[in-house]
C-alpha cells in the first residue's frame, strides 16, 4: 500500500503533539515500506509512451547492470537512431522509481551544457542555495556534495561521443565516485570497454506487430484498431518487415494509421515504398500525442550523419554500402568494390577497416560500427538497417561519384556471377548464397550501370543458381528477364540474345515444356551460325542442346545426326581432351541406350566416365551422372550385379555434392528402385519409389514429366505384387499427365498405354487391354522403330493377348 501524504499546515512548534504524532507515523510507514515520499525529479509521471512493448528483458538487464558495482555505476544504452534508447531509459526511470529515493534527473546533453543543467536542477528540484562566489565547477560539485541521501539515478540522454568531446563537456560534471549514484547514458555511439553497455537491437517481429497494433488504434476505439490490424495481418507483417522492426518507424506509421482510420495498411505501404523516407508517415511527429520521439526517421538519422561531417570518407563508405541489398553481406565484397588495384592492397584494407570500425584521431570512434549505422551479425557478416540504407541511398544520389560507385558494385557482383558453375554442387551453392540477394539487386535495380559485355551475367548466374538448387520456378523469371533486357539493349541480332534463348530453352526442357523449348533452341542455333559462323564451339553446343530435346521427345532419328555433328565439331575445335567432348560422348551414348543399341552405348559411357574423372576429378557431379547412366545401361541389359554398386555410388555422391533435396537425387532413387523391382526385391523398391515421388512433387511441382514417371513406376510395382486396385489409378494419372505434358505421340505415352494394358490383361480385362496395346505399338513403331526393344515388347504383348482371345473364342465354339 502506498499513501500520498500532504501536510496542509505547518505546526507552530515541532514539539506539538500533532507534529510529533505525524512524524512518528511517517517513520513507521517508511520502515514498513508502506509509503514513498516523492523523491526529487524532473521526469513527469505522464512522460513515455503507453505503447512500450518488447523490452522487458532489457529493462531487467539494465537494472542488474546498474546495481553490480560498489562505486559510481555508469551504464550505456547504445544503438542506432530510432531504436528506442531514450524510451528505454525513460521507461526504466519510471518503472524503478522506488529504487531511487535520492532522486531521478534527466539531462539531455546533445548541444546542451551538462554543468548548467546540474546546477539548475540543484536549485529548482533540490532547493539548494548555491553560493554565488563559487566558480562554476565548484557550483556543480556543491550540488553533488549536498545531494539528498539515498540512491539517485542520473540519465544523460543522447551523448554524441565518448572521445575528447565527452571528456571536456560531460566527464567534469559527473557525480562523485560513490555507489549511490547510478548514471545511465544513451548514445548512438558504442562506448569503450570501461563502460557497462547494453546494445539495443530492433524489435522482434512479434513485438513490432504488437507495437503497430497498439499504436494504430483509433482514439477510444481499441477494438476497432485491433480488428483493423488482424484483418490485414499479412500486410501488417510485411509493413513491419519493410520498416525493419525499428520502433521509431513503427510508432510514426502507427500514428499515421491512427490519424487516417480509413486507409488500408497495404495502401500505406505503397506510399512508403514510393516515397521512402520522405513519406508523410515517417516525417516529424508534429501533432501532439503520446510519443517520446520528437524527430522523424530521416531527421533522426541526419543527426548521426552530422556526427560524421568531419569524416567524409566514412560518409562515402556508408553511401557505397547502401548499394548492397537489405541483406547481410561479406566484407570481402566491400573490399572488392572499393579497392581497385592490387598495389598496397593490405594498406587499403586496413584503411577501410578503420572507416568501418574506428577512425583514427582526432575523429576517433566516429565510424559506422561505433555509431551503430552498420551492424555486425552473429555470422560475422555486415548489414545496414533497411531504413538506414534508404537514408544512405538519398545521400548517395547527391554525390558526384555515385555513377562510378554503382559501376564498381556491378563489376564486383558480375565477378561473383562468373564463379557459379553450370552444375553447382551443394558446397558451391553454399559459398555463393550470401551474395545472391546482392546479385538480385544488380539485376533488378542497377542494370543501367552494367557494361554491355556483362549484361547477361547476373541474370544467367541467378538462373543457374536456382536451377542448380532444383527450384526451377525461381530460375525461370531470371532467364526470361535476361532475354528481354538483352533484346532491348543489344538488339535482336546479338550473340547474347542467342545465348539467352538457349538458357531459357534448357530450363523449359527440364520442366518438360518441350513445345516452348524447341523454337527457342532452333532460333538460338540459327542465330549462332549466322553471327559466329558454322564452325564455332557455341554452334556445337546449340546442336547438342537441340539433339537432347529431340531425344527426350523420342525423335531419335533427328537427334542422332545432331549429336554426331556436335561431337565431331567439338573434337575439332576444342581438342579431344575437353569437358565438352565428354558431354557429347555421354549424350550420344544415352541416345544409343534409349534406342536399344547397348553395345554401341557402353564404350562411349566408359570413355566419358574415364575422361570426366581425369579432367574434373573423381568427386564431381558429372562423374555421378555418368555412373548413373552406365548403371542404367547395365540394368537394361540384365547385368544387375554390375548395376547396383554404380547406382549406390552415384546416389551417395549426388547427396554429398548436391544435397539430399535435389531432383538428381530423386532420379537416382527412382532408378535404384527400378533395379530392385527388376530383381524382385519389392520391399526394398517401394520406399525408394515413394521417396522419389514425394521429392519430385515437392521440387518440380505436381505437373511434371518426372512426377508422371514416378507414378508409372510405383503403379508397376503394385501391379507385379498383385495390388491392382492401388496400381490402376496411378497408371491412369500417369497416362493423362504424359499426354498433356509430352503430347499424344511421345514414347513415354506408349509406355503408359502398354503398362495400363498389362494391368487390364492381368485382371482378365482383355477387351480393355487390346486397344491400349494397339496404340502403344503404333506410337513405338513410328517413334522408336520396329526393332526397338520397347517396340518388340509391345508387339509381343499384343500378340499374346490376341492368342489368348483366339483360344477363348475356340473354347466357346
Amino acid at each position: 500500500m502506498i499513501l500520498a501524504l500532504t501536510l496542509l499546515c505547518k505546526p507552530d512548534s515541532q514539539n506539538s503533539l500533532v507534529y510529533l504524532g505525524v512524524k512518528k507515523f511517517i517513520e513507521e510507514c517508511l520502515k514498513k515500506k508502506q509509503i514513498t515520499l516523492n523523491s526529487p525529479t524532473n521526469i513527469s509521471i505522464n512522460s513515455g509512451t503507453p505503447y512500450f512493448v518488447g523490452r522487458d528483458t532489457q529493462l531487467e538487464q539494465l537494472h542488474e547492470e546498474l546495481q553490480k558495482t560498489d562505486r559510481l555505476a555508469i551504464c550505456a544504452i547504445a544503438g542506432m537512431g530510432g531504436i528506442g534508447k531514450t524510451e528505454l531509459a525513460l521507461q526504466y526511470a519510471l518503472r524503478y522509481q522506488d529504487n531511487y529515493p535520492g532522486g531521478r534527473c534527466w539531462f539531455p546533453v546533445r548541444g546542451l551544457d551538462l554543468g548548467i543543467q546540474v546546477v539548475s536542477f540543484g536549485r529548482t528540484e533540490l532547493g539548494l542555495t548555491i553560493p554565488d562566489e563559487l566558480d562554476f565547477n565548484e557550483q556543480v560539485r556543491y550540488c553533488w556534495r549536498n545531494w539528498p541521501e539515498g540512491t539517485a539515478l542520473i540519465v544523460l540522454d543522447d551523448v554524441a561521443s565518448f572521445s575528447n568531446d565527452y571528456k571536456q563537456r560531460i566527464k567534469p560534471y559527473l557525480p562523485p565516485a560513490e555507489s549511490r549514484f547510478k548514471v545511465l547514458v544513451t548514445s548512438r555511439q558504442r562506448p569503450g570497454a570501461s563502460y557497462r553497455r547494453i546494445d539495443l537491437d530492433v524489435l522482434s517481429p512479434e513485438a513490432a506487430l504488437e507495437l503497430l497494433r497498439s499504436r494504430s488504434v483509433a482514439y477510444g476505439q481499441s477494438l476497432v484498431g485491433k480488428e483493423r490490424i488482424d484483418k490485414e495481418l499479412t500486410e501488417a507483417e510485411a509493413l513491419c518487415e519493410w520498416l525493419g522492426y525499428l520502433p521509431l518507424g513503427l510508432e510514426l506509421v502507427g500514428r499515421y494509421l491512427d490519424l487516417h482510420p480509413t486507409l488500408t495498411i497495404a495502401k500505406v505501404q505503397k506510399r512508403l515504398e514510393k516515397k521512402k523516407l520522405a513519406a508523410k508517415a515517417l516525417l516529424d511527429p508534429t501533432e501532439e500525442g503520446e510519443m517520446t520521439a520528437q524527430l522523424g526517421v530521416a531527421a533522426a538519422f541526419e543527426l548521426s550523419w552530422e556526427d560524421l561531417k568531419d569524416c567524409p570518407e566514412v560518409q562515402q563508405l556508408g553511401c557505397r554500402l547502401s548499394l548492397f541489398a537489405p541483406a547481410p553481406f561479406e566484407w570481402s565484397l566491400v573490399e572488392k568494390c572499393v579497392i581497385e588495384t592490387e598495389d598496397d592492397r593490405e594498406e587499403e584494407q586496413e584503411e577501410l577497416e578503420e572507416l568501418r570500425d574506428r577512425v583514427a584521431w582526432p575523429t576517433a570512434n566516429r565510424s559506422l560500427l561505433k555509431l551503430n549505422l552498420l551492424q555486425l551479425t552473429e555470422q560475422q557478416t555486415y548489414q545496414l538497417h533497411p531504413l538506414i540504407r534508404e537514408f544512405f541511398l538519398t545521400k548517395l544520389a547527391q554525390l558526384p561519384e555515385a555513377d562510378s560507385y554503382k559501376q564498381s558494385f556491378c563489376k564486383t557482383m558480375v565477378a561473383v556471377a562468373k564463379t557459379i558453375p553450370q552444375t553447382p554442387t551443394r558446397d558451391q551453392i553454399a559459398v555463393v548464397t550470401p551474395a545472391i540477394p546482392h546479385l538480385d539487386e544488380v539485376a533488378t535495380v542497377l542494370t543501367d550501370w552494367l557494361r554491355d559485355e556483362d549484361l547477361i551475367l547476373p541474370f544467367v548466374g541467378l538462373g543457374i543458381f536456382y536451377q542448380g538448387r532444383g527450384t526451377y520456378d525461381q530460375a525461370e523469371p531470371w532467364y526470361e528477364k535476361c532475354l528481354d533486357i538483352t533484346k532491348s539493349r543489344m538488339g535482336e541480332d546479338h550473340p547474347d540474345v542467342a545465348t539467352s534463348r538457349g538458357y531459357l530453352a534448357l530450363l523449359y526442357q527440364v520442366q518438360g515444356r518441350y513445345h516452348e523449348a524447341e523454337p527457342l533452341f532452333v532460333q538460338a542455333l540459327d542465330m549462332t551460325k549466322q553471327l559466329l559462323g558454322e564452325k564455332h564451339p557455341h554452334v556445337a553446343s546449340s546442336l547438342n542442346n537441340l539433339a537432347l530435346l529431340y531425344q527426350v521427345q523420342g525423335r531419335y532419328h533427328q537427334a542422332e545426326p545432331l549429336f554426331v555433328q556436335a561431337l565431331d565439331m567439338t573434337k575439332q575445335l576444342l581438342g579431344h581432351d575437353h569437358p565438352d567432348v565428354v558431354s557429347s560422348l555421354n549424350n550420344l551414348a544415352d541416345l544409343y541406350k534409349a534406342q536399344g543399341r547397348y553395345h554401341e552405348a557402353e564404350p562411349l559411357f566408359v570413355q566419358a566416365l574415364d575422361m570426366t574423372k581425369q579432367l574434373l576429378g573423381h568427386d564431381h557431379p558429372h562423374v555421378a551422372s555418368i555412373l548413373n547412366n552406365l548403371a542404367d545401361l547395365y540394368k537394361a541389359q540384365g547385368r544387375y550385379h554390375e548395376a547396383e554398386p554404380l547406382f549406390v555410388q552415384a546416389l551417395d555422391m549426388t547427396k554429398q555434392l548436391l544435397g539430399h533435396d535435389h531432383p538428381h537425387v530423386a532420379s537416382i532413387l527412382n532408378n535404384l528402385a527400378d533395379l530392385y523391382q527388376a530383381q524382385g526385391r519389392y520391399h526394398e523398391a517401394e520406399p525408394l519409389y515413394v521417396q522419389a515421388l514425394d521429392m519430385r512433387k515437392q521440387l518440380l511441382g505436381q505437373e511434371h514429366p518426372d512426377v508422371a514417371s514416378s507414378l508409372n513406376n510405383l503403379a508397376l510395382l503394385y501391379q507385379v505384387q498383385g495390388r491392382y486396385d492401388e496400381a490402376e489409378p496411378l497408371y491412369v494419372q500417369a497416362l493423362d499427365m504424359r499426354k498433356q505434358l509430352l503430347g499424344q505421340e511421345h514414347p513415354d505415352v506408349a509406355s503408359s498405354l502398354n503398362n495400363l494394358g498389362l494391368l487390364y490383361y492381368a485382371q482378365g480385362r482383355y477387351h480393355e487391354a487390346e486397344p491400349l496395346y494397339v496404340q502403344a505399338l503404333d506410337i513405338a513403331e513410328r517413334k522408336l522403330g520396329s526393332n526397338h526393344p520397347n517396340t518388340v515388347t509391345y508387339r509381343n504383348n499384343l500378340e499374346r493377348l490376341r492368342d489368348d482371345l483366339s483360344q477363348r473364342s475356340v473354347y466357346r465354339m
